[in-house]
């Protein structure tokens, strides 16, 4: 009877034993609590695509809340960012024609480095994220291809924030 108690009583501070409060931030990335997103550089043919790309990952950035945006003077970190590849696809045919496409998917890379605001040698996590986005082809492909680009950049941004915020 005294052991059941005993079990009874031990058993509630046990279960939160792997919680702790607070976030969840890569080991590297502790004292980090303000980032600054100069420009992306564009790697790419699609005109004016950094600037998406970088307003793409500071709105997921800010809705993720972990990271301030902050200037480079202020900043803990800073951000470099390149748009590395858009590759379009065909993602379905049409069912008279299977060389002409209905909808294609496109598919974007960043590539990422966040550097130490003080030493700029000192890397604290690089890699790649990724995002697509199925359109359908209309008329005017080039517009349907412009207007599908946010929405995988803004894919792209969210798994950047997630990477920094989580660890993955």
């Amino acid at each position: 009877m005294r052991y059941a108690l005993l079990l009874l009583f031990t058993l509630p501070l046990v279960s939160c034993a792997g919680y702790k409060l607070g976030g969840a931030k890569p080991p590297s990335l502790v004292g980090v609590k303000t980032i600054a997103v100069p420009m992306f550089s564009n790697g790419t043919q699609e005109p004016r695509a950094e600037a998406l790309a970088t307003t793409a990952v500071t709105d997921a950035l800010v809705a993720d809340g972990t990271y301030q945006i902050a200037d480079r003077n202020s900043a803990d970190a800073v951000l470099e960012g390149s748009l590395s590849s858009i590759r379009y696809s065909k993602l379905r045919s049409s069912k008279l024609d299977s060389l002409l496409p209905e909808e294609l998917t496109n598919d974007v890379s960043i590539l990422w480095t966040l550097r130490d605001a003080r030493d700029p040698t000192k890397i604290l996590a690089s890699g790649t994220s990724s995002g697509n986005s199925n359109f359908f082809v209309d008329s005017n492909l080039q517009t349907a291809r412009r207007n599908a680009l946010p929405d995988a950049l803004g894919r792209a941004g969210r798994s950047l924030a997630s990477t920094l915020s989580s660890g993955f």
